[in-house]
């Protein structure tokens, strides 16, 4: 057939069908199988992490102090030490109004404060933190004065903000700066090749995702702050915790990446996504989930960026240090190692070191 001469690029010859087996080879290469079945890897974990950790909140050793006369108290706290499953860890105290600090400060997540000359008590709780586990220390808190032929009348001393519903706004702010940082990471690494060439590039990219972290912080303030309200009166330690939470995702990805390549990207969702997200007290706070996840939530990330922005925006900053000295070490680690693992590739490919 003759080109047109109206179409000076002439049509290419359709490939010849090379038999099944050869079109499996190039359609499916070993390393995109690999790949696959660590995505299908992933994605299981995913379902796993997530439903093992909601699917049946159970109450562990919930802190509660208990205000009653001198012959009740001891009386009170013991049986609330030995309710069944463990579910609350009682301790004394002397009024109302050091329940009330002791709430506050963030020692304990309610108290019972008991009325001699009544049949009627009282909890207090602060939903702000969680409004899960105030709902639960109700509830463990009727039982108890069910059994003791008593009433309980609850008073929330510190609910979470009107435009905060249900007090989730710090872990969806701290979720945001989390994936941004992450990616804005792992589109750096895959547009320039997963593995930084040397430790230049590698400086580079550490220092345009700490300027991507203080903008990213920022911006996530400013949306949380003035444009939703959802979180005021805290813009500029929103700000310096976000900047935090962003370049911690983002060092942390880039060290992974220089050490794994492209597997690290998968090692980070496993981190960041599958284990962080559902550990972080969002939708339940550590007290509420089984053991595996309550035991790693306040290390990761997620967690710790969540107790920092929920107790700097609702308890004055109590309770935060853990978290900022957890965010703060993935951030120098997660720089340390990558600049070290980037120049000891170096000096591999110089012949300077050897296995």
């Amino acid at each position: 057939m003759t080109p047109s001469l109206t179409d000076p690029t002439p049509q290419a010859p359709p490939t010849a069908f090379r038999g099944f087996r050869a079109e499996l080879r190039d359609a499916l290469s070993v390393r995109g199988v690999v790949l696959m079945v660590g995505v299908l890897a992933l994605q299981l974990g995913f379902i796993l992490s997530y439903i093992g950790a909601f699917h049946a909140p159970t109450p562990h050793r919930i802190p509660v102090a208990v205000v009653a006369p001198a012959a009740a108290s001891g009386q009170v706290v013991d049986q609330l030490d030995h309710l069944g499953g463990d579910p609350v860890s009682a301790r004394a105290a002397d009024s109302r109004e050091q329940a009330r600090t002791l709430i506050l400060n963030r020692t304990v997540d309610a108290a019972i404060v008991v009325n001699p000359k009544g049949s009627s008590d009282t909890l207090l709780v602060a939903s702000a933190s969680g409004p899960a586990v105030s709902a639960t220390a109700e509830q463990i808190a009727r039982r108890l004065e069910t059994e003791r032929h008593r009433q309980v009348t609850v008073t929330d001393i510190l609910p979470p903000a009107p435009s905060d519903g249900r007090g989730m706004s710090s872990f969806y702010l701290v979720l945001g700066w989390i994936v941004g940082g992450y990616l804005a990471a792992a589109i750096l690494g895959m547009a320039g090749g997963a593995r930084p060439a040397d430790l230049h590039r590698t400086l580079i990219r550490l220092a345009a995702l700490a300027l991507y972290a203080v903008i990213s912080g920022l911006g996530g303030t400013v949306v949380t702050d003035p444009v939703l309200g959802a979180l005021t009166g805290h813009f500029a330690q929103l700000w310096v915790l976000g900047t935090l939470t962003v370049f911690a995702a983002a060092a942390t990805t880039v060290a992974f990446q220089v050490l794994w390549g492209t597997v690290g990207i998968g090692v980070t969702i496993l981190v960041f996504v599958i284990l962080g997200n559902p550990s972080a007290g969002g939708a339940y706070p550590g007290v509420l989930l089984p053991p595996f996840w309550r035991a790693i939530g306040s290390w990761l990330p997620p967690g710790a960026g969540t107790t920092a922005v929920r107790n700097t925006v609702y308890f004055s900053g109590h309770a935060i240090t853990q978290s900022l000295w957890v965010l703060i070490a993935y951030a120098l680690l997660g720089t340390a190692l990558a600049i070290a693992a980037s120049a000891f590739r170096i000096r591999r490919s110089h012949g300077l070191t050897s296995f």
